[in-house]
């Protein structure tokens, strides 16, 4: 019997995490998808703190568009916060989700507005 969706992605996301973790100095990229809004937040793991957070739901970012134009945006918004907060690098986490569509346009976003990884 194949696995749920849900449960398949878990399981990618507990394989992907045992390699991926995020520091003060460089912290972990972490996304998350649901149907309408996209969600990106930094995390520091050793610490268990998150250190920023934004998503399509604030106010920065203009809902009107293509879900992965959304993503994009967020990418970038993400990576301007980062980089008033002093962080040039992360690692990036897609939280098991496939890298396409508004996975890889969040983090072509981010790398556009000056964040590495």
């Amino acid at each position: 019997m194949s696995l749920s969706k849900s449960e398949r992605r878990q399981r990618i996301q507990y394989r992907i995490r045992k390699i991926v973790s995020g520091t003060a100095a460089r912290p972990r990229l972490s996304v998350f998808r649901s149907n309408k809004e996209i969600y990106a937040q930094l995390i520091d793991d050793v610490n268990g703190v998150t250190l920023l957070a934004t998503s399509s739901r604030d106010k920065g970012v203009d809902i009107k568009g293509t879900n992965v134009e959304v993503a994009n945006m967020v990418g970038k918004l993400v990576a301007e916060k980062a980089l008033k907060a002093g962080i040039d690098s992360v690692t990036f986490d897609r939280g098991g989700y496939l890298y396409h569509g508004r996975i890889k346009s969040l983090a072509e976003g981010a790398r556009e507005a000056g964040l590495k990884f």
